[in-house]
């Protein structure tokens, strides 16, 4: 309210206020749509919490106080799922058996709203419709996620049912082995909420390193001769630039890797070092200085193969889009 206001905008009166957009990270199969809230779908968040517990917990608590401080006007929740609602069944699909369909048991993918706004700017930087374009988006922040997009469809994405799986991330460990779950749970020595506790808040960059899940405070340790934080910075790259590579076998062509969030768009040196490993995709090797704004950083005109994209994460702006169209 005060950040409203400060900004010359009174939440209770001005007439320019039309809506509140409100980010919810698990749509499950139900939400695929922007939706306008009411208390069933606020119920419905409430409910999906098990599956992004460091989320959607966070962001019903925040729908429920913006809706009483802001009653008279629309709230609508815009889902990171939603975007991958159009990956076919052999990505979603996990290989056991069928009736765990009925568990709700499928890969859901997130980082949506990141992911249209980097192919929507792509286009644009590239100077063709995004619905001719085949690109692999690497949302690298705190929480990491590497999506293939094929003519504006999501058609592969590396985080799961939940955002646990996939890259190496801050304090996440991304896909590991099963059997390690199975082993600990078997031999109790973590009871599944002590485990979820490791898994979620204490794991990647944090558990490698032993000192932050900061990749630039890790850089500088790095630098000043910590082989841990210097082993967690190789980790991290080895596992994003697999992901990309990985996502990659699902397009027919490859025309652009586009890095986006915290560490895509900032840490240029892990961009650098994620790039050269991508060498084997004909992607052009790119210099390790710092960038500021949406550029093309290694351009396809010349040698025809992939360009190298840094995109600043704009979820504001496709959230804020998306309730207004929902309103109408």
């Amino acid at each position: 309210m005060r950040a409203l206001e400060g900004v010359g905008i009174d939440p209770v009166t001005d007439p320019g206020l039309a809506s509140v957009a409100h980010r919810v990270v698990h749509g499950g199969s139900a939400f695929t749509q922007p939706t306008v809230i009411d208390d069933a779908t606020l119920t419905a968040i409430d409910t999906l919490a098990p599956l992004a517990p460091l989320h959607n917990p966070i962001a019903a608590a925040t729908i429920r106080a913006t809706r009483r401080a802001l009653p008279r006007i629309p709230h609508v929740a815009v889902f990171d799922t939603a975007f991958h609602a159009t990956l076919p069944e052999t990505a979603w699909r996990y290989p056991v058996p069928a009736s765990w369909d009925d568990w709700g048991i499928r890969r859901y993918g997130f980082h949506g709203l990141s992911v249209a706004w980097s192919v929507e700017r792509a286009a644009q930087l590239l100077g063709r419709p995004a619905e001719t374009l085949g690109l692999v988006v690497a949302h690298l922040g705190n929480g990491c996620s590497v999506t293939a997009v094929d003519a504006g469809r999501s058609v592969a994405t590396s985080m799961g049912m939940t955002p646990l799986e996939g890259l190496m991330m801050g304090t996440r460990a991304g896909s590991i082995d099963p059997g390690i779950i199975l082993a600990i749970l078997r031999e109790r020595r973590l009871d599944p909420d002590a485990l979820a506790e490791v898994l979620d808040h204490r794991a990647g960059l944090l558990a490698v390193s032993g000192s932050s899940s900061d990749l630039r405070e890790l850089q500088v340790a790095a630098d000043a001769g910590d082989a841990r934080a210097g082993l967690a910075i190789d980790m991290f790259v080895d596992r994003a630039a697999a992901g990309i590579a990985a996502a990659a076998t699902c397009l027919a062509v490859l025309d652009g890797v586009v890095f986006t969030g915290g560490i895509g768009e900032h840490a240029s040196r892990v961009r650098t070092a994620i790039v050269r490993r991508l060498a084997v995709l004909g992607v052009e090797a790119i210099p390790p200085e710092e960038v500021r704004g949406d550029r093309v950083l290694a351009d396809d005109g010349a040698r025809h193969g992939p360009a190298v994209l840094r995109i600043g994460a704009r979820e504001d702006i496709v959230a804020a889009r998306a309730a207004l169209a929902t309103i109408g």
